[in-house]
């Protein structure tokens, strides 16, 4: 039996036509023998203008609700997702080659990491790229250590929430994506932080587009009383989280340090 990466889509009118660039990315991806991904598409929104630009592969499920922003329709897709691990994918991006399976080998690899990201490059309209500051060292990152970055550094996470890889039943756990107008990936990002351990690794994953008609290039997007409501849930929901003192796995059914060896 096959094992399954679900990779999940919020896709609305604007940024449909980019989906084949997204597609083509998912093509060039080479997982390890048994697995193979899912693509759930999910549209915010029920409109004829998304549809033509879904790929005609049976890899690929395409699915319509009423409008309810980006973090529903994510959560929308999570009914469909039929695997261990979920992977996000934003209509208007691409993945570098290996990302998936760069991803998977750190999670197989240890079953006390519950999420990993990457690095990303913006891919500017011209086609050229541009890097990012601050990238954290390649390897694991602490149960909260995401969470000390960003609120201490005006909001801003360490990683791009935008390169997601998760445990599937850890997304669910946490209730998906936040009820937010935007910021949802950053929400679940720290959620994921407050009761799990990530890893974050330094090649590149992602090829995050720029575009005027991108949501995060909206002057609501930057509207100082909404930012910082956005803001203050996100916090409160990781904070909330790390009062429970919950982590996963349970500290009782994590792996062990070898004891060593007797003299």
């Amino acid at each position: 039996m096959r094992r399954r990466i679900i990779v999940i889509t919020a896709v609305h009118a604007p940024s449909a036509h980019f989906l084949p660039d997204a597609y083509t990315s998912l093509l060039a991806q080479e997982l390890p023998e048994g697995w193979e991904w899912h693509w759930l598409i999910q549209e915010d929104g029920r409109s004829d203008e998304v549809a033509p630009y879904v790929p005609d592969d049976p890899r690929v499920t395409f699915t319509q609700e009423r409008p309810g922003g980006p973090g529903t329709a994510r959560t929308l897709a999570l009914a469909l997702a039929d695997g261990e691990y979920v992977k996000v994918l934003d209509a208007d991006d691409q993945l570098t080659a290996g990302t998936p399976a760069r991803d998977l080998a750190a999670l197989e690899g240890d079953p006390t990491i519950g999420w990993a990201t990457s690095r990303a490059l913006d891919l500017l309209p011209d086609g050229s790229t541009a890097g990012f500051l601050g990238d954290p060292d390649e390897g694991v990152i602490e149960q909260g250590a995401l969470f000390d970055h960003w609120s201490a550094n005006d909001y801003r996470p360490q990683v791009v929430p935008g390169t997601l890889f998760a445990r599937r039943h850890l997304v669910l756990a946490l209730g998906g994506w936040m009820a937010l107008p935007a910021s949802v990936d950053t929400g679940l990002l720290l959620a994921l932080n407050a009761v799990s351990r990530g890893w974050f690794t330094s090649d590149v994953g992602l090829l995050y587009r720029k575009w005027p008609g991108q949501s995060t290039s909206r002057p609501a997007h930057t509207d100082p009383a909404e930012r910082d409501a956005r803001m203050a849930v996100v916090e409160a929901r990781a904070r909330a989280l790390s009062g429970l003192r919950w982590s996963s796995p349970p500290a009782d059914r994590a792996p062990r340090a070898p004891a060593p060896p007797a003299d």
